[in-house]
């Protein structure tokens, strides 16, 4: 294996915003991390073909590595006959929960389009570019994703009971 200049600190500087991506697209820190290791797995190895700041382009490998997982449906739930006993949380928390369920609820693209938008703060031009698709995409994504929010029955009755 030839040695990669850049890449360590990279990984050093930029991991925990990648990890941080990885985990809002998919809602668990074990795929997250794993996810992120498979991500930087590919981005090393095209490494030396990677002109400018490498961050856009080992984001949209993230991304499309997390699409790709979707696509074999892979998922790492296991049932179980038993749930375990529900902590007690505050009222805020259970928003949060709330949100998260729902936003698991949107399609795959509209859940990206949101993370990015949203979380990772990124324009709908650089979201156009990581996901591969117009900036119109990006904004209809969007909305369409925002309306199904907007009327996301346990979000509404979680608003309704606070």
């Amino acid at each position: 294996m030839t040695d990669r200049p850049g890449f360590d600190e990279f990984v050093a500087t930029r991991s925990h915003a990648l990890l941080r991506l990885s985990y809002l697209l998919t809602r668990d820190w074990a795929t997250a991390e794993d996810l992120l290791q498979t991500a930087l797995v590919r981005s090393w190895q095209a490494w030396g073909r990677i002109d400018g700041d490498p961050e856009p382009y080992v984001r949209t490998v993230v991304v499309n590595t997390f699409t790709s997982w979707w696509r074999r449906r892979w998922n790492g739930e296991v049932p179980t006959a038993e749930l375990p006993e529900s902590a007690s949380v505050a009222a805020g928390v259970e928003q949060r929960d709330l949100l998260w369920q729902a936003l698991g609820r949107l399609p795959r693209k509209q859940r990206a389009v949101v993370v990015l938008r949203f979380y990772e703060d990124l324009s709908e031009a650089e979201i156009a570019t990581v996901l591969g698709i117009s900036r119109g995409t990006v904004k209809s994504q969007c909305s369409k994703a925002l309306a199904h929010l907007r009327v996301d029955a346990s979000l509404e009755n979680a608003l309704e009971g606070s």
